[in-house]
């Protein structure tokens, strides 16, 4: 029985984000830089949450947009390495997952570096 096209996947985008204001900031555009080699994209805020010392028009998250297919395969691997290779059901909705990574120190291939701590860090798709 022949395969339904419409049920293969096919990935058209991967989104790293990290969320943080001052330091915390820069600290993750300084670990989303190591992991993609890009240039990275500082999200203001719209909203104010005085609990975080948020308010609009603050710098308060990062993000990066990868659409190169070998990139995200390889980074892919090495993020599912750091998650035993497994992801729960409630991770994934129609046509969307989303996963985080709690400590970028489980990624293989990356080593602790004193300027960043420890950070963790979204990935969607």
């Amino acid at each position: 029985m022949a395969e339904n096209k419409m049920h293969e996947l096919e990935i058209e985008k991967m989104v790293l984000n990290c969320g943080g204001i001052e330091d915390k900031l820069e600290r993750s555009i300084k670990l989303l830089e190591i992991i993609t080699k890009r240039k990275i994209q500082v999200m203001k805020s719209t909203k104010r949450i005085p609990d975080f010392g948020i308010s609009p028009g603050k710098k308060s998250g990062c993000k990066v947009t990868l659409r190169d297919r070998d990139e995200i395969m390889t980074l892919l691997k090495r993020f599912f390495a750091a998650l035993d290779n497994t992801i729960k059901s409630r991770q994934i909705v129609n046509n969307h997952f989303s996963f985080g990574i709690k400590e970028y120190i489980e990624i293989p291939g990356l080593e602790y570096n004193r300027d960043i701590g420890i950070l963790g860090f979204e990935v969607d798709l």
